[in-house]
């Protein structure tokens, strides 16, 4: 029966197979693109035909019963996966088919087919550009992973570029050094001219998705370079489960403003959201003739893993604006805003690009320095 069917397969269903699989390997994890060299970037068609069941009786998978009726069926398309070579050997080392079943490949065939259709589904309009922006934390590195942060985009955004935007800078200095805090936010502000403005200008209306690490005097300054006039998503760090995409949104959840009782014309901005500031460490730095306003969260919520979904960051937003907008007419547009934050990677983002340029007051951002045991002036944001 063997000698009836050939190896050879139809260009119509070979064609079909390479659409479906959207020239990647289906092995599930390797994923590998099949049409250049990973080495050289030539076009070559690394690709081979692997057979869900073998194509000989006797091979790593057998045949099934209707194969064996109708061994014709070998080579169509429900028995064929697109694989590269080092994962199509391995499946055929497994000769008594044990660890890779056809059963097993089926489902990755289907699960491979089924991701492929649904990213090429999204509308092209959906696209977005991927900024990635990590900078050192105390004596943490802040790595930002390719492959976490575009699963966490689809269905809904696709990625515009192969490869994210890279707005980092490695640098040898530490956020407890002098130097640390103007050398970044020189850098920051450089770099996002270089390689950020010209794609708002050129693809209009542009849109951005943001993936950062840094600490949130930086993650303010990046939020007021993109501001509210752009379209961006601000996507948080989830501890728990580890990941990138948004969980179900928190029921109940709301944010407390306080707002001062005194009127010295001088405001201070404590943001109490992943744990509570004691006002005295605020007054030992700033005297005690200061308006003191604030906005916090439950101590419940008082942890880095509060913020769980989209709708908590529009949330955050709208009571912001409202904030700024009452410690501007407290204190007037000229007189500088004191920060004291305690709060997420997005919230640090979003805070920033809620500033308006020309209409707010200069916000002096501090930060706290563990090695002098205070807090500290680490940038100045304002018109330029």
């Amino acid at each position: 029966m063997t000698k009836e069917v050939t190896r050879h397969i139809n260009p119509t269903v070979e064609r079909v197979l390479w659409a479906k699989a959207g020239g990647r390997c289906q092995f599930k994890g390797c994923n590998r693109l099949l049409y250049h060299s990973a080495v050289t970037l030539e076009a070559v068609n690394i690709s081979e035909k692997a057979h869900i069941y073998s194509f000989s009786e006797d091979g790593p998978r057998g045949w099934s019963d209707i194969l064996r009726r109708k061994p014709d069926q070998l080579n169509n398309i429900d028995n064929l996966m697109l694989m590269c070579h080092d994962c199509h050997k391995t499946i055929d080392q497994d000769k008594d088919g044990s660890k890779y079943s056809a059963d097993l490949l089926r489902g990755w065939k289907t699960e491979h087919e089924l991701r492929i259709k649904i990213v090429t589904g999204i509308d092209p309009k959906n696209k977005t550009h991927v900024v990635f922006y990590g900078a050192n934390i105390g004596d943490q590195k802040s790595p930002l992973q390719k492959d976490e942060t575009y699963q966490a985009i689809f269905p809904h955004r696709y990625p515009a570029e192969e490869n994210p935007i890279m707005l980092s800078m490695s640098s040898s200095h530490k956020d407890k050094d002098e130097p640390y805090w103007g050398t970044e936010q020189q850098h920051l502000q450089r770099i996002f001219q270089q390689r950020i403005e010209h794609r708002i200008e050129e693809n209009s209306p542009a849109h951005f998705t943001v993936f950062a690490l840094a600490p949130m005097p930086l993650l303010i300054q990046l939020g007021a370079l993109f501001t509210d006039k752009i379209s961006v998503d601000v996507r948080q760090p989830i501890r728990e489960p580890k990941t990138w995409e948004w969980q179900a949104e928190p029921e109940l959840f709301h944010f407390i403003v306080t707002e001062p009782t005194t009127n010295h014309k001088n405001p201070v901005l404590i943001m109490s959201l992943t744990a509570k500031i004691d006002h005295s460490r605020v007054t030992a730095i700033m005297g005690e003739d200061i308006d003191i306003w604030e906005i916090a969260t439950e101590a419940a919520d008082q942890h880095n893993d509060f913020i769980r979904a989209a709708n908590q960051l529009s949330l955050f937003r709208q009571e912001m604006r409202k904030l700024i907008g009452k410690i501007s007419s407290h204190a007037g547009n000229s007189t500088p805003l004191h920060v004291f934050p305690a709060m997420p990677v997005s919230c640090s983002i979003e805070m920033g690009r809620i500033r308006m340029p020309k209409a707010d007051m200069p916000w002096v951002i501090y930060d706290q320095n563990n090695t002098a045991g205070k807090f500290i002036t680490s940038l100045v944001i304002q018109e330029q």
